[in-house]
């Protein structure tokens, strides 16, 4: 199954360059957050209007094959009203485990 996660650009090349994709959202790490956010192919342009609204570059879309991980994935309720099931990454993101990478240009609104 794949999973997504909306990535600003320069921590994509940190992570090529490390091979290790360390970053939670809105600049914040896997440290601060301890986990990565992610989303459903159902979820993540939802979540770019409420968290990247304001984001004035492009995103990078990165589709991850979650068969691929080595780090934990849990599945977890983002909205206890509703009862809706988020993916967090519990640890870093290899980057043999991105598929796909796509340009989602600004404005994010």
């Amino acid at each position: 199954m794949t999973i997504y996660h909306l990535a600003e650009q320069q921590h994509w090349e940190a992570a090529r360059a490390s091979g290790s994709y360390e970053q939670s959202t809105l600049g914040r790490t896997l440290a601060e957050e301890g986990f990565i956010h992610c989303s459903s192919a159902q979820q993540w342009p939802v979540v770019r209007r409420a968290f990247y609204g304001e984001y004035p570059k492009p995103l990078l879309l990165l589709e991850i094959d979650e068969s691929r991980l080595t780090s934990p994935l849990v599945r977890e309720v983002g909205n206890p009203e509703t009862g809706e099931e988020f993916p967090h990454v519990y640890g870093p993101i290899d980057v043999d485990a991105v598929v796909g990478v796509t340009e989602v240009p600004a404005p994010h609104a």
